[in-house]
């Protein structure tokens, strides 16, 4: 308890200190100032090719495409947020602080026991652990209390259009929003999500939940907005359809034994090492996977100083779903924190 505490206060001393810039949480934010906005010109070029685009691909009335492209806006704010993500600016030590708390531990084991039923079903028949799941909810979404508070429309517009380093991601992500709203009988204006568009307590993107999202309770709905079943569904078969293996070690603490030589490898979502080559470089570490498991040192500032991880390949699959290292280590801490109270308060 002590422990967590110190965590809370530490969580707060650093909202304190950041509190003049917008920090990126997870797929979800806090935004410190209002920006300017304005409506998306359809007119311009690079829109009147994505509007014949949408027509000549996916039969689209032109007539209708314009009018909903006019409602959306462009947002300063956006282009602000996701510039500075937080894995790029903030270090572990100080990211692991805001997902590590007292409170978000006590929310997430509140909401492991008021589902259990549910959680372990799912994860049985998917492999997939219910801690896994649990901590990508309370890291994306702090268990679907924030999940965003834009509309999707106008962060996707907003990314596609005005967004020159990512501008073709978006643009396919804006494609896919548009399809899903027609196949799923939506609003276009009336999802709201992210910053980036990612939607839902499981903070899908578009692409992700036309691909994965799944009616767990099969009343014919995939509902990832209100029905949990469906949201735990969801994530258990984006990671398995991103290739989870059941019952293997995730990461482990490591040490440079005395035989390490050479820089320190930078941080890589695609791990090139085993198990054995690890070792043969001099790295210490604890596992019982076969020598021949694919695996990657990771070097991250905490609070403390350095830290040295192994990531196997269910933490690299974790990646997928975020692409950041310091993303797959606190859905990982997270989620074995709320296990251990979970299996504390049922002992």
């Amino acid at each position: 308890m002590a422990v967590e505490t110190r965590l809370s206060r530490g969580y707060r001393q650093l909202l304190m200190k950041i509190a003049r810039r917008p920090i990126f949480i997870g797929v979800s934010f806090l935004l410190l100032s209002c920006s300017p906005c304005s409506a998306v010109d359809v007119d311009r070029d690079d829109v009147k090719a994505f509007i014949d685009s949408m027509v000549r691909e996916h039969d689209f009335d032109p007539a209708e495409l314009r009018r909903t492209l006019g409602e959306a806006e462009i947002k300063e704010s956006i282009l602000e947020l996701i510039a500075k993500p937080a894995e790029k600016t903030l270090t572990w030590g100080e990211y692991r602080l805001i997902f590590l708390t007292e409170e978000r531990i006590e929310a997430g084991t509140e909401f492991w026991l008021e589902n259990r039923d549910m959680l372990e079903q799912v994860s049985r028949e998917s492999g997939v652990p219910v801690e896994i799941m649990v901590g990508i909810i309370g890291v994306e979404t702090y268990f679907g209390r924030i999940t965003g508070g834009h509309r999707v429309l106008d962060a996707l517009a907003t990314l596609a259009f005005d967004y020159p380093p990512r501008a073709s991601f978006f643009r396919r992500e804006l494609e896919e929003f548009l399809l899903l709203v027609r196949e799923e009988g939506m609003a276009a204006t009336d999802a709201v999500g992210s910053y980036a568009g990612a939607m839902g307590r499981p903070q899908f993107m578009p692409s992700s939940y036309r691909a994965y999202a799944v009616d767990s309770t099969g009343d014919g709905r995939r509902d990832i907005w209100n029905d949990w079943a469906d949201v735990a569904g969801s994530i258990a078969n984006y990671m398995t359809e991103h290739g989870w293996k059941a019952d293997q070690q995730i990461t482990t603490l490591a040490t440079l034994g005395e035989s390490w030589r050479g820089p320190l490898p930078e941080n890589t979502l695609q791990p090139r090492e085993t198990v054995r080559s690890l070792s043969d470089q001099g790295i210490m570490f604890a596992t019982e996977l076969p020598r021949d498991s694919t695996s990657q040192l990771i070097t991250l500032e905490g609070a403390d100083g350095p830290e040295y991880w192994v990531g196997f390949h269910n933490f690299f699959v974790i990646t997928r779903y975020n692409r950041s290292v310091m993303y797959a280590l606190a859905v990982h801490q997270l989620g074995q924190e709320i296990a251990m109270q979970v299996r504390n308060e049922s002992s």
